[in-house]
């Protein structure tokens, strides 16, 4: 796992920007004279807002941080008034997990502040907060969050110089076609099961089960995707809980070798985020059971509670999608695909009138958007190619998908690659390669939208780029007549059951 490739340091960079933000933050919590409980609110607060910020542009980020109390602290003054309404406390975080999910609608910045308005109700369960500690819990998170800032826009801002790969928009539709409404009923349902499952099993520590069916589908699409994740969550969890018995037991919450852990664990969430969702799960579970060491209130029944806490939010968030308007992978996929085989079209059209001497053509971008899809597309098929998918001709169908997918991208970023070279000059079998090309992405999706013509005439040559070119070309067609097998092939069955 951290022998992953990382290319420019991205990840080992955020992760250490991580650590230095959110130390920061517990940092000058506890210079203010804050408690305990507000030190560990605003470090939440603190890596909430590092860990799920993800607009496109620096300027966007800061401007989704910005949001983030008017969202949060409103919904913690309301968690901590209704703490001792147990009925009224239920209903409304339902309210405000219906709405946070239903939030994603609006892309990066409506999924962060919906996560951070859910993890502040979260807290005060966590942290069992009762309305006189509200004043110092919001002062702890805003003093947090701009700790966090600063070290995220000042000190080290990393996207300043990486340039943001191209993120895919979320799949749209309306009503109940729109996954994120879908979905905000799904998860409504989960927990409200995981609420009901979690005080059968304590009426003290009851809103694990529901942080574990919230977070089961955030970044998921499809019955399947939220289905692996329930499973990567109780392995990391399971695995979790024995380093805590190993490590956070033995040291009674002892404050220094106890922060020095959760830096560590701060940093491997961080690192693994992109990579693992179990890895990512086991650095959570440790953090937590660590800042229950500090709690005082850590022994190894805690941690027992936890897994099967965890194992009640995954059955809920199972039965949830199994049952409540359910999304087929198989629909998630072929949209996701679509819009691949739509981007690969785009990127030839762009790199031919580039190639014919149109400047102002460039099918970078369109590389770069179609690199960010096919990893959405490898995210939607994940159910079908894991090992525990009994399903074998459509695990072999997904994995030739995968596979031409990547040929794809590997030949669409080599011919973007040619067509910057300025002395690459137009070749008169280029303009037919390309047309082939684009003739294989409308067999296998139907109409594209028409690209303007080259802007000059064909002309004969032999010119070395223009070679180079038509080997990608030719490679690019071959992939694209492989895929309209799996796809389209008469015979085969669904990808997926309906």
């Amino acid at each position: 796992m951290f022998m992953a490739p990382d290319p420019g340091l991205f990840r080992l960079r955020v992760s250490l920007r991580a650590v230095l933000g959110i130390g920061l933050a517990v940092t000058l919590s506890e210079l203010a004279g804050l408690s305990l409980p507000a030190s560990i609110t605003g470090g939440l607060a603190a890596l909430l807002a590092l860990f799920t910020v993800g607009d496109a542009t620096v300027r966007d980020q800061a401007v989704t941080t910005a949001l983030l109390p008017v969202a949060g602290l409103p919904v913690l003054a309301l968690a901590t008034e209704l703490h001792g309404a147990p009925l009224a406390r239920d209903a409304a975080w339902l309210v405000v997990i219906f709405c946070g999910v239903g939030a994603r609608r609006w892309g990066p910045r409506g999924h962060a502040l919906g996560i951070f308005a859910f993890m502040m109700f979260f807290t005060t369960q966590f942290l069992h907060a009762v309305p006189r500690q509200l004043g110092e819990l919001c002062a702890a998170i805003t003093l947090s969050l701009a700790a966090s800032s600063a070290v995220r826009f000042g000190v080290w801002c990393v996207e300043r110089r990486t340039p943001p790969a191209a993120v895919p928009a979320p799949l749209d539709g309306r009503g109940l076609d729109r996954p994120a409404t879908r979905q905000a009923f799904q998860a409504t349902a989960a927990c409200a099961f995981a609420i009901a499952a979690g005080q059968v099993l304590s009426l003290d520590r009851w809103y694990w089960a529901v942080g574990a069916a919230w977070w089961i589908f955030v970044n998921t699409a499809s019955r399947g995707e939220t289905l692996v994740r329930g499973f990567r969550r109780l392995l990391g969890t399971v695995t979790g809980i024995v380093a805590g018995l190993l490590v956070g037991v033995p040291l009674h919450g002892a404050p220094v070798p106890t922060a020095v852990l959760v830096a560590g664990c701060v940093f491997g969430i961080f690192y693994t985020a992109a990579l693992s969702y179990s890895w990512m799960m086991f650095f959570v579970t440790v953090m937590a059971g660590l800042l229950y060491g500090l709690l005082g209130v850590l022994h190894p029944g805690l941690l027992g509670l936890r897994l099967t806490e965890t194992a009640a939010g995954a059955v809920g968030a199972a039965l949830a999608v199994a049952l409540v308007l359910p999304i087929t992978t198989h629909a998630v996929t072929d949209r996701w695909v679509h819009r691949v085989l739509h981007a690969v079209h785009g990127c030839t059209a762009a790199a031919s009138r580039r190639l014919a001497g149109d400047a102002l053509a460039d099918p970078a971008p369109r590389v770069a958007e179609l690199e960010a899809l096919l990893g959405r597309v490898r995210m939607a098929l994940a159910p079908l190619v894991h090992p525990l998918n009994p399903l074998r001709a459509r695990k072999e169908r997904a994995r030739r998908i995968l596979a031409l997918l990547d040929d794809c991208v590997r030949e669409a970023r080599g011919l973007a690659g040619v067509a910057a070279d300025p002395e690459a000059s137009h070749d008169a079998r280029l303009t037919a390669a390309c047309r082939r090309v684009e003739q294989a992405v409308e067999s296998l999706v139907g109409a594209v939208p028409e690209y303007p013509a080259p802007g000059r005439a064909a002309a004969p040559g032999h010119h070395p780029g223009a070679e180079q070119a038509l080997t990608h070309l030719h490679a690019l067609e071959h992939a694209l007549t492989g895929l309209a097998a799996p796809l389209r092939g008469g015979t085969r069955p669904p990808l997926v059951k309906a």
